[in-house]
């Protein structure tokens, strides 16, 4: 039911559509409204240029991808390396017969080199597909991950999980943690916060990896945007992440506002 009413809810509150339908609705009424009219699509046109031009999208996320540190180069070795499924299109994957990484393919390759480095952790990767229906994102990610060369008898599928509250509850059912049980967490920097907390409420004693930088850290953060489309993108994907911050503590799925280290 979560699943179903957080789809929803967002196609309600994505702030593009939002600001989109804004303009729209006021180039519409302009004639028989004309302030309201134009007051509506200065908002919505003027607020996507600025989103677009200005990096506001990075200055958003850049809290979220601060929150948890880089573990240090002689970090203890982990029980286990939990990877978050999102960066593989299965369908464009099947389609092909190759596997299609889109944004987020370092949590893979992170995945790859902490196995190396790592040759007794386990690897566990969570990710279904958006429906019962779907392909498992997680055995795309399986078998990438043995092509580049890591023992398949090391790695665990979690095939059923839509989204990160399912990730944590299902990844936990299936592995069962203990507390003496070090794991480390992999998944993109502005997404930990949430990924965290949630791992956390399902029993893990768990440490951030985190991967898949937007912000640089120093003044770079403040300069516009080299293509107007990477702001609105990196804009919605901000607000979307603070939402959910916001909505899964309010509904108890995590015990603070804003998880941190």
């Amino acid at each position: 039911m979560f699943f179903v009413v957080s789809k929803a809810l967002w196609l309600l509150a994505d702030p593009i559509s939002l600001l989109l339908a804004c303009a729209f609705i006021g180039a519409l009424i302009v004639r028989k409204a004309p302030r309201t009219g134009r007051a509506l699509t200065l908002i919505g046109a003027g607020a996507l240029l600025v989103v677009s031009v200005l990096p506001v999208g990075v200055l958003l996320l850049r809290p979220l991808e601060e929150r948890f540190p880089p573990l240090p180069k002689d970090a203890a070795a982990p029980y286990g390396i939990i990877v978050l499924g999102g960066p593989i299109s299965v369908s464009l994957s099947l389609a092909h017969g190759q596997t299609a990484l889109e944004e987020g393919a370092a949590r893979l390759t992170e995945a790859a080199i902490l196995a190396r480095r790592f040759p007794e952790a386990k690897i566990v990767y969570t990710g279904g597909g958006g429906r019962p229906t779907d392909p498992s994102e997680a055995i795309e990610a399986r078998n990438l991950l043995v092509a580049l060369g890591v023992d398949a008898s090391r790695i665990e599928t979690e095939t059923h999980s839509r989204n990160t509250v399912e990730n944590a509850r299902f990844t936990a059912a299936l592995v069962k943690p203990r507390p003496e049980q070090t794991w480390w967490l992999v998944t993109s920097a502005w997404h930990m916060p949430r990924s965290m907390g949630l791992f956390e409420k399902a029993g893990f004693s768990v440490r951030a990896d985190p991967v898949d930088y937007h912000s640089i850290g120093d003044d770079r953060d403040y300069l516009p945007n080299n293509e107007s489309g990477r702001g609105l993108r990196l804009f919605e994907l901000a607000v979307h992440e603070w939402i959910g911050l916001a909505a899964y503590h309010l509904s108890g799925k995590i015990d603070a506002w804003f998880p941190g280290p």
